[in-house]
């Protein structure tokens, strides 16, 4: 098997929830040897409840016989796959010292803690360059480490509306929307944390020496916003919520297809296109119509364009217009749900999805790598780690603990396998 674009690289992960274990997952799909750390009082509250609730039971009627269901969450697994999973109190002078031990063999140090934390802890950056001056740590903290709001905390939707990217979601004239439940401002931090640390190695190579890398998850998501500050900032404009619409392209818009709940977006980027879009259609007369000859037309009849349209899409399935359409080079795609997507044929023959067995979640269909290397294809090596699954590898034979102190260390509850119950977890 070839060796992986970051084989012999060390991660320790501290990071919970979204956007860390998302940055450190697409590090560990390249080959980096990622170690994430929880403890048993603080599990990634990602992994769900310590103890099986009603609510679950009710969400998932099949958990109520599993003895720990914080390893069964298919969001936490998901994001940690191709990771060792140890458990560390760090609260602790032992637990301490073993996360040293760590640091000193290790490249990268990633968290996304409130700024507070790692310095409380008595292990921030200067104390970590002090053991070893090669490591970079990485900190995702929501709105940075410096300015009057540094100690804020924020959930990934709390980020989407303070970048302004909830401002944008929404119909004309109508209320800002959440984000659809994905809650951007986590994955976007994710892929920036990820690309940071790459430049940060890249800088390591030339000059010998690790550093501090910091992201405020706002300010990175607020980058891809940016149109609508400068938009701003150059002409005083506060960009509108458009819905479907496009500052640009009319028509542009989400139909009704035939079906329950059965959609397709179309897109018409020139009249060209909208010329062809008549054509194939069997409706030549829209293009010479003086309403929608041209683009400044269309855009002002965009209204009257989308009953038209719709009243087409309706009699048809989505896969069906979207074949009428891509065969007549007018982007369209069908809205596709998680059991379409999973079924996508096109997705299917290129090997996107992979199988993967976990030893308690069982075996189940994943979405694979974002990547593909001609040379060195990556690919889901290992399920996710149940909690505290590695300790004995980790602690044993990467750091050499004889087995009688980390027996010790079990008995004292600063390693371990079983959560505490007295918490309550997060998402499922």
């Amino acid at each position: 098997m070839p060796s992986l674009p970051l084989e012999g690289l060390r991660v320790i992960d501290l990071s919970m929830w979204f956007a860390g274990p998302m940055g450190s997952r697409l590090l560990a799909d390249m080959g980096a040897e990622v170690i994430k750390v929880e403890s048993l009082g603080h599990i990634d509250p990602w992994r769900g409840p310590a103890r099986v609730t009603p609510i679950l039971i009710e969400r998932m009627p099949d958990m109520a016989s599993v003895e720990k269901p914080y390893n069964h969450s298919a969001g936490f697994n998901l994001q940690n796959r191709n990771k060792l999973g140890i458990t560390l109190d760090l609260q602790t002078g032992q637990g301490k010292e073993i996360f040293k031990k760590l640091v000193k063999i290790s490249d990268i140090v990633l968290e996304n803690y409130s700024p507070r934390v790692m310095n409380s802890l008595g292990i921030d950056y200067p104390v970590l360059r002090e053991i070893n001056p090669a490591i970079i740590l990485m900190s995702l903290p929501a709105l940075g480490r410096s300015g009057p709001d540094k100690d804020h905390i924020a959930f990934g939707q709390t980020i989407d509306c303070m970048s302004g990217m909830a401002f944008l979601t929404g119909y004309l004239g109508e209320e800002p929307m959440l984000q659809s439940g994905l809650s951007y401002g986590d994955p976007l931090s994710g892929m920036n944390a990820a690309f940071a640390v790459l430049a940060g190695l890249r800088q390591r190579r030339k000059t010998g020496e690790g550093m501090h890398i910091e992201i405020s998850q706002v300010e990175g998501v607020i980058s891809f916003n940016a149109d609508s500050i400068m938009d701003y900032t150059m002409n005083g404009r506060i960009h509108e919520r458009m819905g479907n619409r496009h500052p640009s392209m009319a028509p542009h818009g989400c139909y009704r297809c035939k079906g329950e709940d059965r959609w397709v977006v179309i897109s018409i980027p020139s009249d060209s296109a909208w010329q062809r879009f008549c054509q194939v259609l069997g409706q030549p007369s829209w293009a010479e119509d003086a309403r929608f000859r041209d683009l400044p037309g269309r855009y002002s009849h965009q209204d009257e364009l989308d009953r038209l349209i719709e009243s087409w899409t309706v009699r048809y399935d989505h896969y069906a217009v979207l074949d009428v359409l891509q065969k007549a080079d007018v982007p369209a795609g069908p809205v596709l749900d998680a059991g379409e997507l999973t079924k996508e044929p096109h997705l299917n023959e290129r090997g996107f999805y992979e199988e993967v067995t976990h030893p308690e979640a069982g075996t189940h269909y994943y979405v694979g790598m974002y990547a593909q290397f001609s040379k060195t294809p990556g690919s889901i090596r290992m399920p996710a780690p149940c909690l505290g699954e590695h300790n004995h590898y980790v602690l044993g034979e990467m750091l050499g603990i004889p087995e009688e102190e980390i027996a010790e260390l079990e008995e004292l509850g600063i390693i371990g396998t079983d959560a505490l119950e007295e918490q309550q977890g997060g998402m499922f």
